[in-house]
């Protein structure tokens, strides 16, 4: 029987906004292990942290990326595996609890406890912490806003929807919560966690994972101390976040990586250990060439999108349903970097323009398209920090990752050599490279050639 395409179910399977639920059978057929062509195993090895190094002792994780390369949905896979282990676990998104732009450590406490307490409710555990009935008492006399007689997680919402909808409230809960967050983490820790471990166990199960997503897209405005937002989380609070009495996955912004308090993150929030770092999808190499097995691993990404249920080779045999050529295909590849919503984003816009199969002059209009949108936003002394990537292929600290890094000028790639950085090829394909690395190769060539001249081998330079 001939496979045909299924445009509708194609369509919404490429959406780049889509994160797989691993726990759902029709997402879980998309997913794609590229964890050899990252060049490190990071769902295993904070996997393995809890199952088998701590099961019994919470433990505290980092884990951070490029926002859009998968982080997600390796998350969803942790969950999924934790879940197979024995272990109930509890993911959420933070930026749907709370405003990205104003966090602040008693916001992500209380997020914590609410979902906790939502997942366990679901499973027919209800906890009633009476601390947290005499504080919503209090609180809603300070708010103005009675607060009596409901479950302790609506307790929780309906003083988060509150808040988030007035900064003045904020402020005022904030003023009232700030010098109670030792208080209010005990009582996490006694009346919402520890009971859950215990009732959890109780059923058969191994214990509690908490998985915090979406923290890395905090934002990095500066605070009146003249701390950025992120830093006064995760570094000047980050004892009290990792105090929490559970297994626990904290997502991080990248640019605490490349901080000069990177160490204090790692001792404070970290424990000593480092975070996790998820890179590109390595399609490329060093030296500019293509890296096969990633660019392999792009192709069944895409053809697995159109034919989840076919096995890697059949994909392939049906390219021509999707591509007028394997050229093309490869160029959508080797275009994105190894970035996957970059990846499925080009290949959503050249939906919006045909169906399929793709010619290559839709796909370099969308090209086009992109590269522009790039050079719109960069600057003279950022086109020198980028001659300088292209040379060295490394970042110097935080001020080149916030200009670079995070405007997806360059892209961060592991290999058996270590960690190594990229621009986006996209742009390295524009007028403004190709002048530099042909003026760079000539004086290059230049130089050796003095060097290398009879007279100058008399003489120490």
């Amino acid at each position: 029987m001939k496979t045909t395409l299924n445009l509708s179910r194609f369509f919404k399977a490429c959406n780049p906004s889509k994160t797989l639920v691993m726990g759902d059978v029709a997402d879980r057929q998309y997913y794609i292990d590229f964890s050899d062509v990252r060049g490190c195993k990071i769902v295993e090895e904070l996997q393995r942290t809890i199952t088998r190094i701590s099961p019994d002792e919470p433990t505290c994780q980092l884990f951070t990326g490029h926002i859009g390369c998968g982080k997600s949905t390796e998350l969803q896979r942790l969950k999924s595996e934790l879940e197979l282990a024995g272990f109930h676990v509890v993911y959420f998104e933070s930026s749907q609890d709370l405003d990205m732009a104003d966090i602040d450590i008693s916001d992500i406490l209380l997020s914590v406890a609410r979902q906790v307490s939502i997942s366990l409710e679901e499973i027919g555990i209800r906890l009633q912490p009476g601390y947290f009935a005499n504080l919503f008492k209090e609180i809603g006399d300070v708010l103005q806003m009675p607060i009596t007689e409901v479950e302790f997680s609506m307790g929780i919402a309906k003083i988060g929807a509150k808040a988030k909808d007035s900064p003045q409230m904020r402020n005022q809960l904030r003023q009232y919560l700030e010098p109670r967050t030792n208080s209010i983490l005990q009582a996490i820790n006694e009346e919402v966690l520890q009971k859950a471990v215990q009732l959890l166990k109780q059923r058969g199960q191994k214990g509690l994972v908490v998985i915090v997503d979406n923290l890395d897209r905090v934002d990095m405005r500066p605070l009146a101390s003249g701390r950025s937002q992120p830093e006064y989380l995760f570094i000047d609070r980050g004892e009290q976040l990792r105090r929490l009495n559970c297994h626990l996955v904290y997502t991080i912004p990248l640019a605490l990586i490349f901080s000069k308090e990177y160490a204090a993150l790692k001792n404070r929030l970290g424990g000593g250990i480092s975070p996790k770092v998820l890179p590109m999808v390595q399609v490329r190499q060093r030296d500019g060439g293509d890296h096969e097995p990633g660019m392999s691993l792009l192709r069944q990404l895409l053809l697995t999108r159109a034919f989840p249920e076919l096995s890697p080779h059949e994909r392939l045999k049906l390219l021509p349903e999707l591509f007028d050529s394997q050229e093309t295909l490869d160029r959508l590849c080797r275009i994105s970097g190894g970035h996957i919503r970059n990846l499925l984003g080009l290949l959503y816009s050249c939906l919006q323009r045909q169906d399929p199969p793709f010619c290559r002059d839709c796909l370099e209009a969308v090209i086009k398209d992109y590269r522009d949108d790039l050079l719109l936003a960069i600057n003279q002394e950022e086109w020198e920090l980028l001659y300088e990537v292209v040379h060295k292929q490394t970042l110097k600290g935080e001020t080149e990752y916030q200009r670079l890094l995070r405007s997806m000028f360059v892209f961060e790639y592991r290999d058996r050599q270590g960690r190594w950085f990229g621009i986006s090829p996209a742009l390295a394909e524009t007028e403004k490279i190709i002048s530099w690395k042909r003026h760079h190769v000539a004086e290059k060539a230049l130089s050796d050639s003095l060097a290398n001249h009879p007279i100058a081998k008399n003489y120490t330079f």
